[in-house]
């Protein structure tokens, strides 16, 4: 009950602290505007540093209190880190820093972890049968490396919305059950402040019915602190005697971030290109090329990440030794690299993931029904209206096809409907894709699918298509329109609500 207390004070004060952060970044220009390998359509602030930063200071305030009694020894030098790496994401997030300064910081703050704080990375666990791999005078640069290597790999895998967010917040979840079997009661508190804080974010910045995009974006004032705050955690819950796991443990912990971060920079680097400069290479921009839809994405990086961060932690609490869950994790990395570096391969295969899946794509923008009797298509529009009823503003156009060799079901339907980009909306054409789809059962020969407007991802030539298939569905010019009935505000009501805009043929 208390850590749900807890976790609920967080989050309120995460969401008030960004709703006044926005605020403050509209008055000073610390905006995210549209343009360049960024895909949002709208100006948003960069404020999901502010939520987190307040549960930070609010648990530093609190005290004993705050972590049930137990005392969170190196918190000064915690807290030093985390304003001026947040001051130092304000700041990239206003003037565009180059890598070196910000590095430079991240370098600053990574020793200020292992001097003020105590938190340094002395062993990297037994990594071969046997041999226990301490770093002995290499521990300062080592943790110095590990440190940036996390507070980079939380900003690069922030690259649509609800992503980065989502995943971290599972990421803690386990990480502080892993605390609890250690027996580290403060950082279990500290952790479950956390996800209040990150949960008070995704409000503004996940997908959701009423949400169609986010209002607030995590910028590099929210991405490094929380990098910096997975970094102090992962290092000194792994080390010491008390260690509540290994240092292996924590890479399955961040696993997709940390392969993701690697994978990218390795590209650059095969390409000849600087392993700093963004592009839109990494894994949830391909997913987005494949037509997936944002939602979908989060949702299968959260399972990946869950069942990643899973082995890990089962590991550890069965004894599996260090060197096999090591080089297990290395074998799935090799696997993942090997798929996520072939795009022209895994694009196509994640479309034909998708459909098998059910899932809709991004680019739906209505419902095809084919392939009908010319003198049975009155029935069949009449059921598709009341199917669709007064949910959607829509287009309903009956077409025949002009060439032989139908068997006499040469008509097909296409109902276009305006989604917008809106998620939601192409969640209930599907919806009603399955409904019209069992209504029409009794039809013989009736087929019922989702229809896609061609796009530059989804398909290189222009116009508009059947999802899923390239057959006589296209309206080109082997088609010709017999009547179309619209829907929607934009039309004159004639008191139906609905304009025949061609008269039905007489059938």
């Amino acid at each position: 009950m208390e850590l749900l207390v807890l976790f609920a004070a967080c989050l309120l004060i995460s969401g008030v602290a960004i709703r006044l952060g926005s605020a403050l970044a509209a008055r000073l220009g610390i905006l995210d505007r549209p343009g360049g390998h960024k895909q949002h359509e709208a100006v948003t602030p960069f404020a999901g540093g502010f939520g987190l930063i307040a549960v930070l200071l609010s648990a530093s305030l609190l005290g004993d209190g705050f972590f049930g009694g137990t005392v969170l020894a190196p918190v000064p030098g915690l807290i030093l880190g985390a304003v001026l790496i947040f001051v130092t994401g304000l700041a990239d997030d206003i003037w565009h820093l180059g890598f070196k300064p910000r590095f430079l910081v991240q370098a600053m703050v990574a020793l200020s972890m292992v001097f003020i704080g105590g938190v340094e990375l002395r062993s990297l666990g037994e990594l071969l049968p046997g041999v226990m791999v301490d770093l002995g005078w290499l521990a300062v640069p080592v943790t110095v490396f590990a440190t940036i290597g996390l507070i980079n790999a939380v900003n690069m895998i922030d690259g649509i919305d609800g992503l980065s967010g989502s995943v971290s917040l599972f990421s803690l979840a386990l990480t502080a059950i892993v605390a609890h079997y250690g027996d580290h009661g403060a950082y279990v508190f500290f952790l479950v402040a956390l996800m209040g804080g990150v949960a008070g974010f995704l409000y503004f910045n996940l997908r959701y019915p009423g949400n169609r995009r986010a209002r607030v974006f995590l910028g590099d004032n929210g991405s490094m602190l929380l990098g910096f705050l997975f970094a102090w955690l992962f290092i000194d819950l792994s080390q010491g005697e008390r260690a509540a796991m290994t240092p292996v443990t924590a890479l399955w912990l961040f696993a997709l971030p940390l392969m993701d971060t690697v994978g990218v920079m390795l590209r650059r680097f095969w390409l000849g290109k600087s392993p700093f400069r963004p592009d839109r290479h990494h894994f949830h921009h391909l997913f987005v090329r494949a037509g997936f839809r944002v939602y979908d994405i989060v949702a299968v990086a959260v399972l990946m990440q869950l069942v990643f961060a899973l082995i890990g932690v089962c590991g550890l609490l069965l004894g599996v030794p260090d060197y096999l869950m090591f080089w297990l994790f290395l074998g799935v990395f090799a696997g993942y690299l090997l798929v996520i570096l072939r795009p022209w391969r895994l694009v196509p295969g994640l479309r034909r993931l998708g459909r098998w899946l059910g899932l809709p794509s991004v680019d739906v923008c209505g419902i095809f029904v084919g392939y009908l009797r010319r003198e049975k298509s009155p029935e069949t529009v009449a059921l598709i209206s009341a199917g669709l009823g007064n949910a959607h503003d829509y287009r309903l156009g009956v077409y025949e096809m002009n060439k032989c060799g139908t068997d006499g079901r040469n008509v097909y339907v296409v109902v276009e409907i305006p989604a917008n980009g809106d998620e939601h909306l192409i969640g209930r054409i599907q919806r009603d894709a399955l409904r019209l789809k069992k209504r029409l059962a009794g039809h013989q020969g009736v087929e019922v699918r989702l229809f896609m407007c061609r796009s530059a991802t989804s398909d290189p030539s222009a116009g508009a298509m059947a999802g899923g298939d390239r057959g006589p569905d296209r309206r080109d010019v082997r088609s010709s329109l017999i009547y179309s009935v619209e829907r929607g505000h934009f039309m004159v009501d004639d008191g139906t609500g609905c304009e025949v805009s061609v008269p039905p043929p007489c059938l």
